[in-house]
């Protein structure tokens, strides 16, 4: 099949949502109507709209206006893995391989290839239909910043902002009241949002994945700062943050997710320490869904477009199998299995965590 002329292509968003993904579906259309005179169909819904056959015509048209706005036109979900797809039988839930199934909708819509944008899950998936040997690219999206093979996913910029400027909202309150403000932001095993928005935000702590840490030396941060007269503290918390020894605050599991674990309220806890051992009164502000949410920012508009416009280049190169990545300041790809065979962390000794170390960001370590 991948010898065959490329003359439909199919695209679908899939896992959650990120602000720029319709830069990303806006610069695929475009580019692969104007530059090659392609047919592109849109599936709905994530790998679900290739099973239920949700599929939609794409021209400029449709993608007019698109720019600015946060969120998929195309819909998407992280509950649909073909490959271990949920249908009940006699009353009970089980998992069946839909992917043949899927490979026959696709060549009934006389799809040649598929652009898959997406985070870890949705690119091993990808990955595993190019296996199978149909033509796919990847796009990495993650706002947390954690796909390895790329320097910088789209959505991260906008989600940044936001965190940060909640920071710097919470600092105006916390200084009035003289309170410790604890702000928990998304990032499960990798602290990038807490780290980059608790510097630019001038948090007083910041607790990370990577860094496990104890609840005394982030307390005895506050005191430090109360002894120099500063009665109020910001402290920055990844939902993946867990103390030494300690494991991650999981809030439920979701039993038929392909990421059943939820985690969520590890913000409540560490404010609760930290009121009982600095006696200041303590209050948690939880971003969640807000990080996904909105208009994305130029960097992430600019990022997605040369995401979009490249996966269809190396779409039409036949460089099957491979995600767009962003190195140093040049759009290129790797292999898909290279890019989601681990995740992209912290570096615990690394120069951001170094620098805000420098200027006395504690992390709980010390």
């Amino acid at each position: 099949m991948s010898d065959k002329k490329i003359k439909r292509i199919g695209v679908l968003t899939g896992g959650g949502d990120c602000p720029g993904l319709n830069a990303v579906i806006r610069a695929v259309v475009k580019t692969a109507i104007n530059k090659y005179d392609l047919e592109v169909i849109g599936y709905q819904d994530g790998f679900g709209g290739l099973i239920k056959n949700m599929a939609l015509k794409l021209d400029v048209a449709a993608v007019s206006g698109i720019l600015p706005r946060g969120g998929t036109i195309l819909g998407t979900t992280n509950r649909d893995n073909p490959f271990k797809y949920p249908v009940m039988q006699d009353g009970k839930r089980v998992y069946v391989d839909k992917s043949d199934e899927i490979l026959t909708n696709l060549r009934e819509h006389e799809i040649d290839a598929l652009v898959v944008i997406g985070g870890d899950g949705s690119l091993s998936i990808a990955r595993e239909f190019w296996d199978k040997g149909f033509p796919v690219v990847g796009v990495p999206k993650t706002i947390d910043n954690d796909l390895s093979a790329t320097d910088v996913t789209f959505g991260f910029d906008t989600a940044l902002v936001t965190a940060t400027e909640a920071i710097d909202k919470l600092h105006t309150t916390a200084e009035s009241h003289h309170r410790v403000m604890v702000l928990e932001v998304m990032g499960r095993y990798a602290g990038w949002i807490a780290l980059h928005s608790g510097i630019a935000g001038g948090a007083d702590a910041i607790l990370i994945p990577e860094i496990p840490y104890q609840i005394d030396n982030v307390c005895n941060k506050v005191k430090e700062r109360l002894a120099r007269g500063k009665k109020f503290s910001i402290v920055v918390v990844a939902e993946g943050a867990k103390p030494l020894g300690g494991e991650m605050v999981v809030q439920k599991i979701i039993e038929d997710s392909a990421d059943p674990i939820r985690l969520g309220g590890i913000g409540n806890l560490t404010a609760k320490q930290l009121e009982l051992c600095s006696e200041l009164e303590t209050r948690v502000t939880v971003l969640g869904h807000l990080q996904r949410g909105g208009s994305p920012t130029p960097f992430d508009r600019l990022l997605g477009t040369r995401y979009g416009a490249h996966a269809v280049h190396i779409l039409m190169e036949k460089k099957f199998g491979e995600m767009v990545c962003l190195r140093g300041t040049e759009i290129k790809s790797v292999p898909i299995v290279d890019a989601v065979k681990e995740l992209r962390r912290v570096p615990p000794d690394g120069d951001v965590v170094r620098a805000a170390k420098s200027v006395g960001i504690s992390f709980g370590d010390e």
